[in-house]
């Protein structure tokens, strides 16, 4: 039978967008999107919320890296946020529905949802409530439990990814997360595979992609032990 994350291995995964600053294009922004989609990538981004409640497409807690501001993504509103430029680039951090609007379903979307214990009352709503219109391939994930918890609850048709890591030490925390919110899909780290819970999540017919996957020979590996891959740093058609 099919599984509704199975075009999730259509493609390979471009790890939020495909970015190169050389070419004027940072991570997680509207112009490593296009050019994903212009190269026939997925797209893997990164979700959190603004002051607000509003979900903003970046990655780190905290502005420096990315915006040379300091403080906490979750102290600023949406519209401040939105005005932040991306690495010294023309691209600003964009929306959720920013994003989903320039997508359009022109290729698969994969949204990591970063989580932050005690501070995510409302996050999980707001992601769905905007994805409730989306007609393209979709999907979210995350390492926090209480994300994927929230997912099951709010929009229990929504293909829901497990983001895990760790060798065969962590197979018991992996099998009940997995009978807490029946994922659709495994993310994995590339480093710690082989390991027995993947491949017996594999067995279960619903597919595993790997993060990061950086370099030819680790796309090989990938090949060996997951369905697909989400890379960056290099062309995986090469």
């Amino acid at each position: 039978m099919p599984n509704k994350a199975d075009w999730i291995t259509a493609r390979p995964i471009a790890h939020r967008g495909l970015h190169d600053i050389s070419a004027g294009r940072p991570e997680n922004s509207l112009s490593a999107a296009a050019a994903a989609i212009a190269n026939g990538f997925a797209i893997e981004v990164d979700l959190q919320p603004s002051s607000d409640g509003v979900p903003m497409v970046f990655h780190d807690y905290t502005l420096e890296r990315m915006t040379g501001e300091k403080g906490n993504v979750r102290d600023w509103k949406a519209d401040e946020l939105h005005r932040l430029a991306l690495s010294n680039t023309a691209d600003h951090i964009p929306t959720l529905v920013e994003l989903l609007d320039a997508v359009s379903g022109k290729t698969g979307l994969v949204l990591e949802l970063k989580g932050l214990a005690g501070q995510d009352d409302g996050f999980v709503v707001a992601v769905t409530q905007t994805l409730a219109s989306y007609a393209g391939p979709v999907a979210i994930m995350s390492f926090n439990h209480w994300l994927l918890a929230d997912a099951r609850d709010e929009a229990p048709r929504l293909t829901l990814g497990l983001t895990a890591e760790g060798d065969d030490s962590h197979f018991g925390e992996h099998v009940a997360a997995l009978r807490a919110y029946d994922p659709d899909f495994v993310s994995y780290g590339i480093g710690d595979l082989p390991c027995r819970f993947v491949a017996e999540f594999r067995q279960t017919g619903r597919p595993v992609i790997t993060w990061t996957v950086r370099s030819p020979a680790d796309a090989v590996k990938s090949a060996r032990y997951a369905d697909q891959i989400t890379f960056e740093g290099f062309d995986p058609r090469r």
